[in-house]
């Protein structure tokens, strides 16, 4: 334990040294930008380059977040452009990931296209700290203050936030969801505790879905003996953000991330989500890796390490039974009831998720009210469900064809 320790240790300071670099360096990124161009793009470019139409937005959240969020209104040349309104699909991503996990593939792979030319208005936002979200109205993101929160915040306050602006801009009543990861979990938390989200909401369809974390696998897992180690070293070397989008992992993702040392590079992914080499186009990791991570806060991840070593769908714990009765009004923190998810849930997992273990996954199964259908995927880890080459295949027209059914009244 003790050597894991040390292990992990000097593998955060380097983290915490890489990152302060990091945040001294963004200004010379269009530099790098020779080998493929879309590396450098943002959202917008990625989906413009495409032959999309692309529109931006921001929206303020009740505690000063300034959250950046991207709309495809419709298909590639007018496909899918009908003159009715289109239904509307919400896109989010997980846990340091941004909008451009669903726009990183090519346009007939990629998820957020997909859906563009089945004719479906398709929506994406982007979670606090990421890189379209990092303004508030109050702090920089240099303040301490900026990353005092986690994924409870998420829940709270950015999520309904953005799905408020979608169903109001589109004037319609309901929206399907697709969340990823810590897209929903989000979504749990936000709709377990409010009823207005649930009627927002058509159809859920959690990828990947976390809740409880308790058979986590990786980082997170060794992380989760250390929490209160970890967060005090976070903060006494003043590191409040965790892995930000950066000059240095874009110049790191397009000189190591070549042909020669291609394995480096998924090795770095696999370590965190679990295996499934077969999955990844190795050809698109200087694009993946120079689109993610897109950084949240040190709190987020305390938070999901502290979920691991309580086996419960937990909000934050402050530390001190005074300090979570302070802010809770009881001494331990609150655990979010998944029987009150009352939406309708299409739940898709893999079978080697680390992130998502199938044991947790039954779990949360056992716990939702209303499952309309389960699939799971063998031999799929946590990131096939946003870059694996046969997504589109096994995932990403499956779930096309449920909402088609559902719009034609048909069942699933």
């Amino acid at each position: 334990m003790a050597a894991s320790f040390m292990l992990l240790l000097a593998c955060l300071t380097v983290v915490c040294i890489f990152e302060v670099l990091c945040a001294q360096s963004n200004d010379s990124v269009s530099k790098l930008c020779i080998p493929d161009p879309e590396v450098c793009m943002n959202a917008a470019q990625l989906i413009q380059s495409k032959g999309y139409p692309c529109e931006e937005y921001t929206v303020q959240t009740p505690d000063g977040f300034l959250l950046g969020m991207q709309r495809i209104p419709h298909g590639r040349h007018g496909r899918g452009n009908s003159v009715m309104p289109r239904p509307v699909v919400f896109l989010q991503h997980g846990l340091l990931c941004a909008s451009t996990n669903w726009l990183t593939n090519l346009a007939n792979e990629s998820f957020a296209y997909l859906l563009a030319d089945a004719g479906f208005d398709v929506w994406m936002g982007n979670s606090r700290g990421n890189t379209y979200s990092r303004r508030h109205v109050k702090y920089k993101s240099t303040d301490k203050e900026f990353w005092a929160w986690s994924w409870d915040e998420m829940a709270r306050y950015d999520l309904p936030t953005m799905v408020d602006f979608v169903v109001n801009h589109t004037r319609q009543k309901q929206l399907y969801y697709i969340g990823h990861s810590q897209g929903t979990l989000t979504a749990f938390a936000h709709a377990s505790q409010h009823p207005q989200f649930t009627k927002q909401v058509k159809l859920f369809f959690a990828l990947a879905p976390v809740a409880t974390v308790a058979h986590i696998k990786g980082p997170l897992k060794i992380l989760s003996y250390f929490t209160w180690e970890f967060e005090d070293m976070l903060r006494w070397l003043g590191v409040h953000e965790f892995l930000p989008d950066s000059y240095l992992i874009k110049l790191l993702g397009m000189t190591v991330c070549d042909a020669d040392t291609r394995i480096f590079c998924e090795d770095i992914l696999f370590i965190i989500c679990g295996f499934d080499k077969q999955q990844l186009n190795t050809s698109r990791l200087p694009v993946y890796l120079n689109h993610v991570p897109a950084g949240t806060s040190t709190r987020d991840i305390v938070h999901f390490a502290q979920m691991v070593k309580a086996g419960k769908f937990q909000m934050y714990d402050y530390g001190s039974k005074k300090k979570n009765l302070n802010h809770y009004g009881q001494t331990n923190p609150p655990v979010y009831n998944l029987t009150k998810v009352n939406i309708p849930v299409v739940v898709v997992s893999g079978e080697k998720d680390w992130l998502a273990d199938p044991r947790d996954v039954t779990y949360l199964l056992s716990q939702l009210p209303h499952v309309v259908k389960h699939l799971q995927i063998p031999q799929w880890d946590h990131l096939d469900f946003v870059w694996g080459m046969d997504a589109p295949r096994l995932i990403y027209h499956p779930i096309i064809e449920m909402m088609k059914k559902d719009i034609a009244g048909l069942p699933l």
